[in-house]
């Protein structure tokens, strides 16, 4: 954790609960149809899950998941059988990803040069809560050499060969900057110079922490306010082709891929190995979001309002901390233009079982926000945030 930063509160110290759903601004006229039906494709996951959040347990999701299951209005649904409930101020940036098309090879051939790699077979993955309860959840990557775990190559020894000659391309991209963002976006769709399209999807990661180029644009001054969206910063890669390799190589994760057999009319899948629903499914950190549940956002997408219920589905590297969320847009190159401007500051309510809510009440695990108020009252409190990455 870096000096001076605070840990961020638990989520079962900071949640309180929300107003009615259906007094929500946009809730009459939400189209739910889709998030009824994602939220039913969560169900399997949320009754055998732990939820890393310690908001809920596995079987407070029976009766809500029933319902689910045998409910034809989804707006009622949405409205009766969950409770609102806010982390903190329920306040959290926003951003969008998408499924990119691009252009590749299975082999390496002229205009295709960029490799994309799968998983190698020596990228160990530990599990320290195997080691310490206390760390239940941490993981870190490496190789082993010399009978000890180091870290494993980053992206600028990656690129300078660590991995070549040993048969883990996976394909070859026409462009580079695309096969950058194909990492950042976890999945996508390769056109084969045959017509055929290879899906491939996120298959592991290096173990190196995530830096956004974005960012990194913005502090240097090579990018101004509102221009650090995935079109400009491509754009601007494309006009310093000196600088591009250094730019690149700051964020020294690598994301490796494996062929998808999802069929063509489904989304690629997410963590819970769902096919993720465009303008439904969101990305979030698990830490304060059961992967699974509903929730209500509320936010603003290319300069307009954006509210419904969407549906914890995915996680992402960057994706951390309360009430930080990544919408999923869709497939292609009009999905990624939405998705790579989106950047907002929204409203998330998260909608519960009622046993866990009851059982946070009782059990006094939500925090007193009030100067002794009950736990989970209805006064809404600012909380310290831990400054959440965005994606570039």
């Amino acid at each position: 954790m870096p000096a001076g930063k605070a840990a961020e509160p638990k989520a079962t110290a900071i949640a309180r609960r929300a107003g009615a759903i259906a007094e929500m601004p946009g809730f009459a006229d939400a189209d739910l149809t889709s998030a009824l039906a994602a939220f039913r494709a969560s169900c399997p996951a949320l009754q055998r899950r732990t939820d890393a959040s310690g908001l809920t347990q596995a079987g407070d999701w029976t009766t809500p998941c029933a319902a689910a299951a045998s409910a034809s209005d989804a707006r009622a649904f949405f409205a009766s059988a969950l409770v609102p409930v806010a982390i903190g101020d329920g306040r959290g940036l926003d951003t969008g990803y998408y499924e990119p098309e691009l252009a590749a090879s299975r082999d390496a051939a002229p205009g295709f040069a960029t490799p994309i790699y799968r998983r190698p077979p020596d990228l160990v993955d530990l599990d320290l809560g195997r080691f310490d309860a206390s760390l239940t959840g941490k993981h870190i990557r490496g190789r082993v050499a010399g009978g000890t775990l180091v870290p494993y190559y980053d992206r600028a020894e990656i690129d300078a060969g660590a991995l070549a000659g040993r048969g883990l391309e996976l394909a070859w991209a026409a462009d580079p900057f695309a096969a950058f963002f194909l990492e950042i976006q976890g999945s996508g769709r390769l056109k084969l110079p045959d017509g055929t399209v290879l899906r491939v999807g996120y298959d592991g990661q290096n173990g190196h922490a995530y830096t956004g180029i974005g960012r990194l644009l913005r502090d240097r001054g090579a990018l101004g306010a509102g221009q650090a969206t995935m079109a400009g910063i491509i754009d601007w890669l494309r006009a310093h082709p000196a600088d591009a390799p250094d730019i690149l190589h700051a964020n020294r994760s690598k994301v490796f891929f494996k062929v998808l057999a999802t069929p063509a009319a489904l989304g690629p899948p997410g963590a819970l190995g769902i096919p993720l629903t465009a303008r439904v499914s969101v990305a979030a950190d698990p830490a304060f979001v059961p992967l699974g549940a509903p929730l209500w956002l509320d936010t603003t997408v290319a300069g307009a309002p954006f509210r419904g219920v969407v549906v914890a589905q995915d996680t992402g590297g960057a994706i951390k901390g309360a009430n930080r969320l990544d919408l999923f847009w869709g497939t292609g190159d009009a999905a990624g233009e939405v998705a790579g401007g989106i950047t907002a500051t929204g409203q998330v309510t998260l909608l519960l079982p009622p046993a866990a809510v009851a059982r946070l009440t009782e059990s006094g695990e939500a925090a007193r926000l009030d100067g002794g108020a009950s736990p989970l009252a209805s006064e809404a409190t600012a909380v310290p945030r831990g400054g959440a990455p965005s994606r570039p």
